[in-house]
């Protein structure tokens, strides 16, 4: 499986890059005490910290806001994954905890301000893409909506669009019976290199402490 960068993104987003981390033979389940633990710990301290006043602040959140705009996406409108997960906490809402696989990706989300999407591999068909959706971009979203991405980025395999910095599909969603499984990091333009590796480096271990399993492959894409 490849993944594969469209002209559609990289002539409005040139220095856009996506890491990608390939699971094999992972363990899905309820996540334990111990991650539970420290993302508590965190999601407390950055109440501390900020107010959903002072969101925009945050480092990520107006990067990606700017880059949805260059893509011609609305942000107020259709909010990055990464902001609209530390809004809801900001506003007191509690961690929503779904798995050991997607709550390890939804903190990395949080603890970086970037969108990551995590993808049960085994239900993907082909290369992948990241590209602008056309109109018949239409996909039942993980908040049980129709989702319409026309206009937004978007990740595409031979069967069509599956997942997106904004929100992901129920077809390629995680489970517990999930064993293989691709991980996507979302990289606006002014996260540099040092700090990918860094990035890419600290998700696949946690990843795999937590769940098991082997890394087969991680990358940065395009180099």
């Amino acid at each position: 499986m490849k993944v594969q960068l469209d002209a559609t993104v990289s002539e409005r987003l040139p220095q856009l890059s996506l890491g990608i981390l390939h699971y094999s033979g992972a363990s899905v389940s309820d996540s334990p005490k111990v991650l539970q633990g420290r993302i508590n710990y965190f999601v407390e301290s950055l109440r501390l910290e900020y107010d959903p006043s002072r969101l925009t602040e945050i480092e990520g959140v107006r990067e990606w806001r700017a880059a949805f705009k260059q893509v011609g996406t609305d942000p107020s409108r259709y909010r990055p994954s990464s902001e609209a997960l530390l809004r809801r906490l900001l506003q007191g809402n509690p961690f929503f905890w779904i798995n050991s696989a997607v709550d390890i990706n939804n903190f990395f989300s949080v603890l970086h301000a970037l969108p990551f999407g995590i993808y049960d591999q085994d239900q993907l068909v082909g290369d992948v893409f990241l590209r602008v959706g056309q109109s018949d971009d239409v996909y039942e979203g993980l908040n049980g909506r129709e989702v319409n991405m026309e206009g937004k980025l978007l990740l595409a395999d031979e069967k069509g669009a599956f997942g997106s910095p904004i929100v992901d599909s129920k077809r390629s969603c995680v489970t517990e019976n999930s064993r293989n499984l691709m991980q996507v990091i979302f990289f606006h333009e002014q996260v540099s290199s040092q700090k990918k590796d860094e990035i890419l480096g600290s998700v696949g271990r946690m990843f795999m402490e937590i769940n098991g399993g082997d890394l087969s492959r991680s990358y940065i894409f395009p180099l």
